[in-house]
């Protein structure tokens, strides 16, 4: 019975280990874009592991034990529509077993398209995203990460502003003095979003993201399998083929255009699942694994 606790104590702490964690302020001082300063009297909404508003975005960090750690990072943004943030499920979930791999995990808590706090909603959740990625790689020495390994992975919405990152990094929408590079090494989109046309999107992504009435120019720069080019980041996407809310279209087209690019791409299609499939399937991330071997992540 007293070895038995002994190997229960010493689960619950290697357990601990792997998923320890801390808090980062994606912006210490000024958020850009901000209309309304942070106050003791703002707060944010949050329940059940779902969040619907976030004033003030951040990375939550998970790092995993030293004998286990490869060097490797991925910025895990949760979908939720462009209205809600599935924080727990998608980001804290995954980013534990990521860390249980080797891998230092770090959960987006991006701001949602919001007129009344922001000054242009579109670009609030991409900021984020590139400050995310700009801090990972300017503290890469201090957590352990190879700044070339740094990746990006995206939750339906969230696979959507996975994919715009890394469509999207040429040009920084925030202050990045030092230069730093905003291109992921490589990207995993998971049931995404791809495209704001009406033939592929997700109209409530879309809406919530650009409002009612974008014009032309605003949903071809937003689709963002118009925006791969040659350079773009090696790709693993996943989908269920019966995905009711998120066409599996979506996941097809940014594949065949990578392809076309030559640029190194793999796509799963699982044919039974629905959207939100990693709830209740917890082998999805099995294959992944297999990729990151394949390309040394």
């Amino acid at each position: 019975m007293k070895a038995l606790l002994i190997v229960s104590i010493f689960i619950l702490l290697s357990t601990f280990k792997t998923t320890a964690q801390n808090f980062i302020d994606l912006y210490p001082k000024e958020i850009p874009n901000s209309k309304k300063p942070i106050s003791n009297e703002t707060v944010e909404v949050s329940k059940a592991g779902i969040i619907s508003q976030v004033i003030k975005p951040t990375l939550q960090v998970f790092i995993p034990e030293k004998d286990i750690a490869t060097g490797t990072a991925i910025l895990i943004c949760p979908g939720g529509s462009y209205k809600v943030l599935v924080y727990d499920g998608e980001g804290v979930n995954t980013a534990k077993q990521l860390a249980s791999r080797g891998i230092t995990a770090f959960v987006l808590k991006y701001r949602l398209p919001d007129d009344e706090l922001m000054i242009d909603k579109k670009n609030g959740p991409l900021q984020d995203a590139q400050q995310g990625i700009k801090i990972i790689r300017e503290n890469a020495l201090k957590w352990g990460i190879n700044p070339n390994k740094v990746g990006v992975m995206g939750f339906s919405a969230g696979g959507h502003l996975a994919s715009t990152l890394a469509t999207h990094y040429q040009e920084s929408l925030i202050e990045n003095g030092n230069q730093i590079n905003l291109r992921p090494d490589f990207q995993v989109l998971i049931y995404p979003v791809i495209s704001m046309r009406d033939s592929l999107t997700h109209p409530d992504s879309r809406t919530n993201l650009l409002g009612k009435n974008p014009s032309k120019s605003v949903l071809d720069n937003f689709s963002n399998e118009m925006q791969l080019n040659a350079q773009s980041p090696p790709a693993y996407v996943i989908h269920a083929a019966d995905d009711t809310l998120v066409d599996v279209e979506n996941s097809i087209v940014y594949f065949q255009r990578l392809k076309q690019l030559k640029v190194p791409t793999e796509l799963h299609i699982y044919p039974k699942g629905g959207h939100g499939f990693i709830f209740k399937h917890d082998t999805w991330m099995l294959p992944f694994y297999d990729w990151m071997k394949k390309y040394g992540w």
